[in-house]
């Protein structure tokens, strides 16, 4: 009975300990973007021939980083006790605006172009915006990694009477259709830096704002990543 009830504690300790390092992984995928970011615009401000204005431009996007990282944390944590994601009006304008900024620098390091397409008509939508930022900016960070210099992302908002549809596609190599099945497979990756969680977290984000993600790719053909959620609650 000693040896079953100390096998027992060994198996929930490794699956705590499973969990804590799923959580790791998830959060450290979930801050790269906006701390690569916020890394960028902290080396501009160590130009000494910065002008003071450019200087104070620099450092208020450094703070929207930061508070954006600090936001994206109480998310994860929310997630993992079970909390629900508390839901509220986003304008869908100023959404795509935040995620252009939020990209800007490593597109223009990587010399590719984002072209964005707002259609939403000043619609706004009942969801959580730092979570919808979150996952939209992973979709774009995968797109910019496949992406050669010179070529285009693009970044498209669409609605209807009932759905907001939000589309981000890249001209890169495409997905072979084996791979496009476990693409929302937790710790399934094809890059040997990846965590193979990006996009599954992804997924359960959408989900929880009763939505859904779906791909459609094709070798040689690029690949367009389609997040749709209902616009009423």
């Amino acid at each position: 009975i000693s040896e079953a009830h100390a096998m027992r504690e060994q198996n929930r300790r490794n699956q705590r300990l499973a969990a804590m390092g799923e959580m790791a992984a998830g959060l450290a995928h979930q801050l790269r973007t906006p701390l690569s970011t916020a890394l960028l615009y902290a080396e501009h401000l160590t130009n000494e021939n910065l002008a003071i204005q450019a200087r104070q431009r620099f450092a208020v996007k450094t703070q929207e980083r930061l508070r954006h990282l600090e936001q994206l944390i109480c998310n994860m944590l929310q997630f993992v006790k079970g909390d629900s994601i508390a839901m509220h009006e986003v304008s869908l304008s100023a959404l795509l605006s935040e995620l252009q900024r939020m990209m800007a620098p490593q597109l223009q390091r990587a010399e590719v172009q984002l072209t964005v397409s707002d259609n939403s008509h000043d619609v706004c939508l009942h969801a959580n915006q730092d979570a919808l930022c979150s996952v939209l900016s992973s979709l774009l960070e995968n797109a910019l990694q496949v992406s050669v210099a010179g070529s285009q992302i693009t970044l498209a908002c669409d609605v209807t009477e009932d759905t907001v549809t939000l589309t981000v596609g890249d001209d890169g190599p495409g997905i072979e259709p084996a791979v496009v099945e476990q693409l929302f497979d937790p710790f399934f990756t094809t890059r040997s830096e990846g965590t193979g969680l990006g996009l599954a977290i992804a997924h359960d984000v959408v989900r929880s704002m009763r939505g859904e993600i779906q791909v459609a790719s094709a070798p040689g053909a690029g690949s367009r990543f389609t997040v749709r959620l209902p616009r009423k609650t």
